[in-house]
């Protein structure tokens, strides 16, 4: 699945907290926002893709997700989530491989019965993987340890990447092959930048086999790398992305320059990113996986950055002039079902260090609020999304105002902007006013009643979009006549 990941450390977000962000860039599906209670939790999984049975331990925690609303043919695709321990998950980043590491350890693919042959189950993917592992873990390091426990056990059909957060700490793991796998910890004053390729460009085996305080791996990994010559660094230092990775011409077009422009963002003046002698250019196969970024980093910036399509460069799609406008494929896309930020706040009560942000159905031009994490169920707006077209679902909403924006965007512009703007304005007002009341004593109950306020907030705002830039789609329609134009 195409997306895009962005990973920030404590140290380097403005207000101490971890956060991860991914794109879920999948086909127009609708999805919804849920939460999921313990009880709920089944004792065995079963995958519509891969045909999989696997057996879940019973001590489940309760948790959120994004899934889709259409799952007959596909599954639930989960996306991301947060559960009652204040662990995130983001599942998962489609990365790339080779055929050095393919034909050495296959994916491992669904084989249907034919005449006397046995059905064979595949692997696990990205469409089981938040709720085989979220439930279930206390940290980001859980996450890693149950998520690599499950590939060595099962394999996996495809290449995927994730990121997992506590309130101290951020992992990302990526799979390798068949059954391997490869994580490191995200240093705190970094952030990691992800398009759909692998990402990490650092690994110290050492660590892995030893201590394991930055790095995990499958036991055999060092070993495998060895045995199949994949290590391709000229030094002493091992780079995963060299052995695992893709730098085929194809990434050239369609990954790196997505890392170009993040990088771009957040490092301005660190590099030299435009014009003749550049450090990085959008074809770069080297654009770092971190890096320390030259300001604090917010949730607005992530968002912005995960909504962007080149603006202030030749390759903005939207350009007028530049004949190159067309050359790259953006971050973000009409395609992006939901943009999902989870920042756990690791100073604040844990009742209230959970905030979940999204932004449903759409590209840029979507707006993105947040949602407390620990409560029991989640409003209509967000979570009663159905296959209908409805103003009542944020994420219908959410795709209607976006396409009548991108359709007239010299006129429509300044009202998503003004929308997005609103969104995000009062989504925080309305965090700060309900941390204020736990810190204060209120009851954690009390949450229910700010996710509403939130939620009514949005479709508010919502309604008051749709209606302008359905107004200007409107003026702009070609068949117009009136009496007085005579």
């Amino acid at each position: 699945m195409p997306c895009t990941t962005i990973l920030v450390g404590k140290k380097a977000s403005h207000d101490g907290s971890t956060i991860i962000a991914r794109n879920d860039d999948g086909s127009f599906g609708p999805k919804r926002i849920m939460v999921h209670a313990a009880k709920e939790q089944p004792y065995t999984y079963k995958s519509k893709i891969a045909h999989l049975s696997v057996e879940l331990p019973g001590n489940a925690l309760r948790y959120t997700d994004c899934p889709d609303v259409v799952t007959k043919n596909s599954g639930i695709w989960p996306a991301c989530g947060i559960n009652e321990a204040n662990v995130a998950m983001t599942a998962t980043e489609t990365i790339t491989s080779n055929p050095r590491v393919l034909g050495a350890d296959p994916y491992v693919r669904y084989q249907p019965g034919k005449g006397n042959t046995k059905e064979v189950p595949g692997g696990i993917g990205e469409e089981d993987l938040v709720t085989l592992v979220l439930p279930y873990i206390h940290s980001a390091r859980e996450g890693v340890l149950r998520t690599g426990a499950l590939l060595e056990q099962y394999g996996t059909y495809e290449p995927n990447g994730m990121a997992f957060a506590d309130a101290d700490e951020i992992w990302w793991l990526e799979t390798i092959g068949g059954h391997h796998w490869i994580a490191r910890r995200v240093p705190d004053d970094r952030v990691v930048i992800m398009p759909n390729q692998f990402g990490l460009d650092h690994f110290d085996f050492e660590d892995a086999y030893g201590e394991k305080k930055e790095n995990l791996c499958s036991e055999d990994l060092k070993a495998f790398v060895e045995k199949y010559h994949l290590a391709l660094d000229m030094g002493t230092d091992f780079n995963p992305r060299l052995a695992f990775g893709s730098h085929s011409d194809s990434d050239h077009i369609y990954n790196t320059p997505r890392a170009w422009f993040m990088g771009r963002y957040f490092l301005p003046r660190t590099y030299k990113w435009d014009g003749e002698n550049a450090d990085f250019t959008p074809e770069s196969d080297d654009i770092p996986w971190s890096f320390v970024p030259e300001r604090k980093v917010t949730v607005e910036e992530v968002r912005y950055v995960l909504g962007s399509h080149y603006q202030g460069t030749p390759y903005d799609p939207y350009s007028k002039t530049s004949d190159v406008k067309d050359k790259y494929r953006t971050i973000g896309v009409p395609n992006s079902d939901v943009c999902g930020i989870m920042q756990i706040r690791g100073y604040l009560p844990e009742a209230i260090q959970s905030v979940e942000w999204f932004s449903m159905g759409g590209s840029g031009f979507t707006a993105c609020f947040p949602i407390y994490a620990n409560v029991p169920e989640f409003p209509k707006y967000i979570s009663g999304t159905t296959e209908t077209v409805s103003t009542d679902s944020m994420f219908w909403h959410s795709r209607l105002i976006a396409a009548l924006t991108d359709a007239h965007i010299g006129t429509a512009i300044l009202h998503d902007e003004r929308y997005q703007n609103a969104v995000m304005n009062r989504g925080q007002q309305f965090l700060y006013e309900y941390d204020e009341k736990v810190i204060q004593g209120a009851s954690p109950d009390i949450l229910k009643e700010a996710n509403r306020k939130i939620t009514d907030m949005v479709k508010e705002e919502s309604d008051k979009a749709l209606l302008n830039v359905l107004n200007n789609a409107s003026s702009h329609m070609k068949i117009r006549y009136h009496r007085d134009d005579n």
